[in-house]
């Protein structure tokens, strides 16, 4: 049981609940608070009327996250029973076909298997070409008649592109051709977002010429992850630390993201692409912005994203000798066979191929409030393990009284995942007899803290920001050009070869060339964190 107020209900409705919330009046009450926006007000009681087209439906994205996210927002009520789910795909499929691919990716107790089914029966399935416009008129037809036979007062269609770049145009212009109804339409659009700002550009204007950037949500599942939305309410809503967000008090910044396997024989698509361009370039720059952003005036979308585009347009560009560049090899462990195979063992992997599996880079945002602190950005595969972290190093004190001993430097660290947390690491004064001063932390572990708290998916959250019309938590083409001015050189000179890639062994902490860069930085490693997110540090 979970005191209501730690949710930040008001008194009112801590009273209508009898003084204590459960998991699933939490449950009941956000989803009353996420469809009280609604235009419609019989949409709160009955759930969301919409029509969601999956584009490439027989792929893994969308049996994998789309599907399973569906289900959930159905699952909740979020979705209206009258709501239609439409899997677009050129494979030849029968409705059972396409359920048969969704059913193992979503689990559910017995009791609910009879509401799964019923959701299963709007899974409806459309087979057409991406580059033909008959396919496209067929799918409007079929659309139109559908949404009448289920009696929908309001046309509400989303299209989700879980599709290769390589269909990219030809489905969008047909969308908007062939299938754009005269209600509402919103198209979401998965990354990759081009290859490079050429290439980006290329495709914005594509875009552009054909929808108006309310009805484009360009996702990044990133901004969907509950502690990547926290930090933003850390920053602008504790007056503690805003005297501090800045050069004057801030030694520098570290945003790390750490995955511990490897390819495992999927890396045909990682190697077109690499580790700065899947991650670095997206979500960990999603991740500075809001760092390092100057407060909004509101929490309106255009307001957040003003602001975002401030702080990268006070970014150069990356320089390649501020980069450190890795690759993995083999470094068999016992009861792990991914281990084994180095990047370039994975059959999908050409034997020549120079992509980055680990890169650490090196950002200034040159700006009065940061000037001089380095952003440094650390991604990789087959490390040594799972966890996306940021944390923010202080300056020393400016002088030691406590003789002997040394004094670490405070760190407030936001783990994203896994083990949603905040803490906080404080010297303390030893216990005992003498003046002596440790490390310890204040720490704000959410699984502890918020014991009955359900968040939801990054992907569940953000489809459902979509279909509200929400796009908050959505990018916007200036930051996506912006983005791509700051990584484009860097990788231009990759791409033609430039660089030292170095070697490092799978189930490591990366390139040691990327510790001693840290380091000379000026960020000092500390180790010590709360027992939940590490072996449990030594008594005091």
């Amino acid at each position: 049981m979970a005191d209501a107020q730690e949710f930040g209900w008001l008194p009112s409705q801590i009273k209508e609940a009898g003084g204590v919330l459960t998991g699933g009046d939490i449950g009941s009450t956000v989803r009353q608070q996420l469809l009280a926006c609604e235009e419609n007000p019989v949409e709160r009681e009955s759930g969301i009327v919409c029509t969601f087209v999956v584009f490439g439906a027989s792929g893994d994205l969308a049996k994998k996250k789309i599907y399973p996210v569906l289900w959930k927002l159905y699952d909740h009520g979020l979705l209206a029973e009258c709501a239609a789910i439409v899997g677009y795909a050129r494979s030849a499929m029968t409705q059972e076909q396409l359920v048969g691919n969704i059913r193992p990716y979503i689990k559910v107790a017995p009791e609910k298997e009879e509401k799964l089914q019923k959701f299963f029966s709007k899974c409806l399935y459309f087979s057409g070409k991406y580059d033909k416009e008959d396919s496209f008129t067929g799918l409007h037809t079929y659309l139109s008649k559908l949404e009448t036979d289920l009696k929908h007062q309001a046309i509400r269609r989303m299209f989700y592109l879980a599709l290769p770049p390589s269909v990219f145009e030809d489905v969008t212009l047909h969308i908007r051709k062939q299938c754009w109804s005269s209600g509402i339409n919103r198209v979401i659009i998965e990354k990759p977002f081009g290859r490079d700002s050429a290439t980006s550009e290329v495709l914005s204007k594509h875009l552009t010429g054909l929808y108006d950037e309310k009805d484009m949500y360009r996702i990044d599942h990133y901004l969907g992850k509950e502690m990547v939305q926290n930090l933003m309410v850390v920053r602008f809503a504790n007056r503690i630390l805003s005297p501090l967000w800045n050069r004057d008090n801030i030694a520098c910044v570290q945003i790390t993201f750490k995955e511990d396997f490897g390819t495992g024989g999927r890396g045909g698509y990682f190697d077109t692409f690499g580790i700065v361009r899947d991650i670095l370039q997206n979500h960990l720059m999603q991740v500075l912005t809001i760092i390092a952003m100057e407060k909004p005036c509101s929490t309106d979308a255009d307001d957040i994203r003003d602001e975002k585009v401030k702080v990268m347009k006070s970014i150069p560009p990356i320089e390649l000798e501020e980069c450190v560049l890795g690759q993995y090899v083999a470094n068999p462990v016992e009861g792990n066979p991914d281990s084994a195979q180095g990047y370039l063992q994975d059959p999908t992997v050409p034997d020549d191929s120079k992509t980055a599996t680990f890169a650490t880079c090196v950002l200034h945002v040159n700006n009065e409030r940061w000037k001089g602190v380095p952003f440094i950005m650390r991604a990789g595969k087959a490390l040594d393990e799972r966890k996306a972290e940021v944390r923010i190093q202080f300056k020393e004190v400016p002088t030691n009284i406590f003789e002997g001993d040394t004094i670490r430097r405070n760190e407030l660290v936001v783990r994203i995942q896994p083990n949603e947390a905040i803490w906080l690491n404080v010297v303390n004064k030893k216990p005992g007899m003498k003046f002596g001063v440790t490390e310890t932390f204040l720490d704000l572990s959410y699984g502890d803290r918020f014991e009955d708290a359900q968040m939801p998916e990054a992907y569940e959250r953000l489809i459902l920001d979509a279909i509200q019309g929400d796009q908050l938590n959505f990018v916007r083409s200036d930051e996506l050009r912006e983005a791509w001015r700051i990584f484009t050189p860097m990788l231009h000179e990759l791409d033609a070869g430039k660089g030292t890639l170095h070697n490092y062994k799978y189930g490591s902490r990366g390139p040691a060339e990327s510790d001693k860069m840290i380091a000379d930085l000026g960020y000092v490693r500390s180790t010590h964190q709360p027992a939940s997110h590490s072996p449990m540090p030594p008594k005091m």
